[in-house]
C-alpha cells in the first residue's frame, strides 16, 4: 500500500470516528441535556455541519474522486469550528479529540 492510500485510508477512518462521535454526542448527551450551552442553534449547528461534511468527505475519498482534496479542506475547517463549539461545552471531551485527529488528517489530504 503506497503512503498516499495510506494516508487517504487513515483520514477515512477519521472521519468515520468523527461522523458517529459527533451524532452520538449529539443526539445522546448535548439532546438529553436538554438546555443551556448543549442545545444552543450555533453549537448543534456546528456539530450537524460536522457530521455531515465527514460523511461527504468520506464518500469523496472512498470513490477517488478528483475533488476529495476540496472535501477534505472543507472538511477540516468545519471540524476545527466543531471541536472550538465542543470545547465551550461540558463534557464533550470525545468530540473535541476526534474532531482535531479528522481536522488534522483531512488538512494534510487537502495540502
Amino acid at each position: 500500500m503506497s503512503a498516499a492510500t495510506a494516508s487517504k485510508q487513515e483520514c477515512i477512518k477519521n472521519c468515520q470516528e468523527c461522523q458517529t462521535t459527533c451524532a452520538d454526542q449529539l443526539s445522546s448527551h448535548c439532546l438529553v441535556e436538554g438546555g443551556g450551552e448543549h442545545v444552543q442553534q450555533e453549537h448543534v449547528q456546528r456539530m450537524l455541519d460536522c457530521i455531515a461534511a465527514c460523511k461527504a468527505c468520506i464518500d469523496f475519498m472512498s470513490r477517488n474522486s478528483e475533488y476529495h482534496a476540496l472535501y477534505c479542506k472543507a472538511c477540516a475547517e468545519v471540524c476545527k469550528a466543531c471541536a472550538d463549539s465542543c470545547e465551550q461545552v461540558t463534557e464533550l471531551e470525545a468530540c473535541v479529540a476526534c474532531c482535531r485527529k479528522c481536522e488534522k488528517s483531512c488538512s494534510a489530504m487537502a495540502a
